[in-house]
């Protein structure tokens, strides 16, 4: 099969000749319609997540899939081969991945079932960043009417987080530059665009009190959580522990179950949930979407496999 790979720490990744996976009992194999570009992917080929995953190279880079299922394992009950599915891959090694023709997951964690009317496209960009965008906002609760702050609203969880914040009836403050930015996430339901460049400012300008809860996505986590009221609600997902007391904080890994990615697919079925494609590329140029990547983007960006 073809895959995106690196075969060591360093190593740019190259479209590479590969066995298809055969699925272990308790796996479901499936072939790969799409997937999308995380931040996790970069973490992953940078060597940053050396100790916190051991890396069985070549390592496929992609979290995200959606596809159908091509073979099931011993003891698979779930599915069966041709059901459409999608989800994050969730393996305990650094390995296989989304960015390929096939990869096999685990029957119990990280796959849900795609329903009729979401398209594997969406699907494949929606695990990860809907998953880490609703575990983060359910860690500080927006209430109806109060404030809060997006640091990072313009990357794909920032876009998710928006909007399911938004529809909980939180006002709230999102970071965007004028102008294309700005104009993404407004259009997804962020009461105020505040410029990540002049940030405090800004914010107090809108709420010069602080905001009830802030999500550090993004930025200076500092400056992010000197914007709170007493007693705000503060969460990060990219591991920050504010100093400052006097605030709930809370660290967020996306913990992306079965319920969790159902209740997100069917969410943008139903139209409460955009899925925030920026740009879409084949597999045999998936690298260059890496690097798009890096140099910043609005939503996310999509591979077709």
């Amino acid at each position: 099969m073809r895959a995106l790979a690196y075969s060591d720490f360093g190593a740019a990744p190259v479209i590479t000749d590969l066995p298809t996976p055969e699925p272990a009992a308790g796996e479901v194999l499936v072939q790969v319609r799409a997937s999308s570009v995380n931040g996790f992917d970069l973490g992953a080929l940078g060597g940053f997540l050396k100790g916190m995953y051991e890396y069985d190279f070549p390592v496929v880079v992609g979290k995200d899939f959606a596809g159908v299922v091509a073979a099931v394992g011993d003891g698979v009950t779930s599915v069966a081969v041709g059901d459409a599915v999608f989800g994050v891959v969730m393996r305990p090694t650094l390995g296989q991945g989304g960015f390929a023709e096939y990869v096999a997951v685990n029957e119990a964690y990280g796959l849900a079932p795609l329903p009729p009317g979401l398209d594997h496209t969406r699907a494949g960009a929606l695990g990860l960043a809907g998953t880490a965008a609703l575990n983060a906002v359910d860690a500080v609760a927006p209430a109806p009417g109060e404030t809060m702050l997006i640091s990072g609203a313009t990357g794909g969880v920032g876009a998710y987080a928006i909007q399911l914040a938004a529809a909980r009836g939180a006002t709230v403050l999102a970071t965007a530059r004028p102008g294309a930015e700005a104009a993404f996430v407004t259009a997804l339901g962020a009461a105020h665009t505040v410029n990540p460049d002049d940030l405090a400012t800004q914010v107090r300008a809108v709420a010069p009190g602080g905001v009830h809860s802030a999500l550090h996505l993004a930025g200076d986590g500092e400056v992010v959580a000197g914007l709170l009221v007493q007693d705000g609600r503060f969460t990060s997902t990219i591991h920050f522990s504010p100093a400052r007391p006097g605030i709930k904080a809370t660290a967020v890994m996306a913990d992306p179950n079965s319920a969790t990615l159902t209740r997100l697919a069917e969410d943008v079925v139903a139209g409460r949930l955009r899925v925030p494609i920026a740009g879409t590329y084949p597999l045999a140029g998936a690298a260059p979407a890496l690097t798009a990547f890096t140099e910043g983007t609005v939503g996310k960006l999509a591979i077709t496999v």
